[in-house]
């Protein structure tokens, strides 16, 4: 079979979209900073999860048995719609079209053991299916400087937060993950935890809403 022009194009624009990175911003709340006992950052905090970190379509988290302080982080979540790198801050609006929340969740005392070693700490965030993630929504019409989002825990609110508080903005932070990272089309940028991160337990059911709607509806099995 002979590749004409159309395909191969076709085939580019595939892969764009298989190719998924999951980056995250630590510390982007003062008072989640300050709740953790962490310095408060002068710049954004980047690090990343694998591909096979992400779960999808309210599944349940199975909780797993490397950890007795799992906790949980609820995010506002951008999907990169764009391929580029170095990308300027007074750009970086062009480069994401969706949004949604999600959960990062961490091994807290494992993350608290390799810290105090001065080791790296993928292992207690970047674990397969810790960064549940909701239903996408479109940005357009949405006051991105002001997003009301919360979380809820068996029916109880334990997280709420306003990105208007957030330390950097959308497109500073990705500004600044460009200044390192290609980004490319699919992959999706966690944004950063307001206050009231807690423990999980098994049978836990979580809620993340936008305004009054619910993006993310799932259990811990």
């Amino acid at each position: 079979m002979a590749f004409t022009y159309k395909t191969l194009y076709s085939l580019t624009l595939n892969l764009k979209f298989v190719v998924m990175k999951i980056f995250c911003i630590g510390r982007n709340y003062a008072e989640h900073a300050k709740e953790l006992k962490n310095e408060v950052p002068r710049k954004p905090v980047i690090f990343m999860k694998p591909k096979s970190a992400l779960l999808l379509n309210n599944h349940p988290f199975f909780y797993p048995d490397f950890t007795v302080d799992l906790q949980y982080e609820c995010e506002v979540v951008l999907r990169v719609s764009k391929n580029g790198r170095r990308i300027q801050e007074r750009f970086a609006s062009r480069y994401y079209d969706q949004l949604s929340l999600g959960i990062d969740f961490t091994a807290r005392d494992l993350q608290a053991q390799l810290k105090e070693k001065g080791l790296p700490w993928e292992i207690s965030k970047a674990f397969d299916h810790s960064a549940p993630v909701g239903k996408m929504l479109p940005i357009d019409g949405l006051s991105l400087q002001n997003l009301d989002f919360s979380l809820l825990k068996n029916g109880a609110s334990v997280q709420q937060g306003n990105t208007g508080n957030m330390l950097f903005s959308f497109d500073r932070i990705i500004a600044e993950i460009t200044n390192y990272f290609s980004i490319h089309i699919g992959d999706l940028i966690f944004t950063g935890t307001p206050a009231g991160v807690g423990r999980v337990q098994i049978g836990d059911h979580f809620q993340a809403f936008l305004g009054s709607e619910c993006l993310l509806d799932f259990e811990v099995s």
